[in-house]
């Protein structure tokens, strides 16, 4: 048995492209989407159209990430439309202003999908941990860390949503990352997804790396009018695509309060953000 599993798309085509075209040369029995199909990113809207079109069409296993969470949000009133908060949010209000159609489908994806295998063991796909969709797994973790994330385990975990890939065994557990098909953080930018393969009763994992356009990518962000339409955040955005590397949490804790306080505007601290980051590599 072959399974293919991706994740991470944040709405970028060209990478999105890449990968489902060598998934369709590699002939899986089954193509799994670990997540995060939508936001920070400047095509929203081709990306969940494909995703959807073929998951639809080929009974694809689908589910949710904490990007389509957090961005459907906006269907329920929940989040403001203006002042400092709704500035720093902006990018994923333009986001859902893109999805006219398509709120509903994205809404009814489930938090997990399992199967049993061939010998009953579980196959089992969540977004970025048992904990939560938040509560990601990463190539650092120790063996305790991961006992509890994965619990109550299964004899296979994929998994997405830090951006970095990894296989691990953990006791009877193969744990696998699939890493990101957009915007991934490892410093490697080339586009990754994972192939699962089955044979003799003994689950493998690999991570494919695939290299894409990514000069098309970046002019998607201005061509579609994500970076002027999204303010100053979106430039954080676009600074860890280019970078592939994790760049907004830092953002976060240095700036995010004293942005809300009043303290100074978005814009100055993007600025000052980016230029130490960027100096710093």
């Amino acid at each position: 048995m072959k399974i293919a599993v991706f994740a991470d798309v944040h709405s970028n085509l060209d990478a999105l492209d890449t990968v489902l075209d060598h998934i369709d040369r590699w002939r899986p029995d089954l193509v799994l989407v670990a997540g995060d199909i939508i936001n920070r990113g400047p095509n929203p809207r081709a990306c969940t159209e494909r995703v959807l079109a073929r998951a639809t069409a080929e009974d694809w296993g689908m589910i949710y990430g904490n990007h389509e969470r957090y961005v459907l949000k906006y269907g329920k009133g929940s989040l403001p439309d203006q002042g400092p908060e709704f500035e720093i949010i902006r990018h994923a209000k333009w986001t859902y202003d893109q999805l006219d159609g398509l709120v509903e489908p994205l809404e009814a994806l489930p938090f997990q999908w399992n199967m049993a295998d061939e010998s009953g063991n579980e196959f089992r796909m969540v977004h970025a941990s048992m904990l939560g969709d938040r509560r990601g797994i990463f190539p650092d973790d120790s063996e305790e860390s991961l006992r509890e994330k994965i619990a109550p385990a299964p004899r296979v975990l994929v998994v997405g949503h830090t951006h970095r890939p990894l296989i691990r065994t953990v006791d009877d557990t193969l744990v696998v990352n699939v890493g990101a098909v957009g915007a991934p953080f490892d410093h490697d930018p080339r586009a990754a997804y994972a192939q699962m393969t089955l044979a003799d009763g003994v689950w493998r994992a690999e991570i494919v790396r695939l290299d894409y356009d990514r000069e098309r990518a970046i002019a998607r962000f201005d061509e579609s009018g994500y970076l002027e339409e999204s303010g100053d955040f979106a430039r954080l955005i676009l600074a860890e695509f280019r970078e592939a590397r994790s760049l907004i949490p830092g953002w976060y804790r240095a700036y995010e309060d004293r942005v809300m306080d009043g303290e100074m505007t978005l814009k100055a601290s993007v600025d000052h953000y980016l230029e130490t980051c960027l100096i710093a590599g």
